[in-house]
């Protein structure tokens, strides 16, 4: 799971495996696999160094294409 904050600078978890797509509208939006929306005051390059980071922890980086 990954760190966010939501608009209202709320503290919440994500799981990165779920993340279908980011937009900049101009907050960042993420579209999860199930269809939910999500907007948080995270900038995109934020949210990539932690799914980065994340994958290393558990050391998915090996099993990238």
């Amino acid at each position: 799971m990954i760190e966010l904050n939501k608009l209202s600078g709320a503290v919440f978890y994500l799981n990165p495996h779920l993340i279908e797509s980011m937009e900049c509208r101009p907050d960042l939006t993420i579209t999860m696999m199930s269809g939910n929306v999500i907007v948080v005051k995270n900038s995109p390059q934020e949210v990539i160094d932690k799914i980065v980071a994340y994958r290393k922890k558990i050391g998915m980086e090996s099993q990238e294409v």
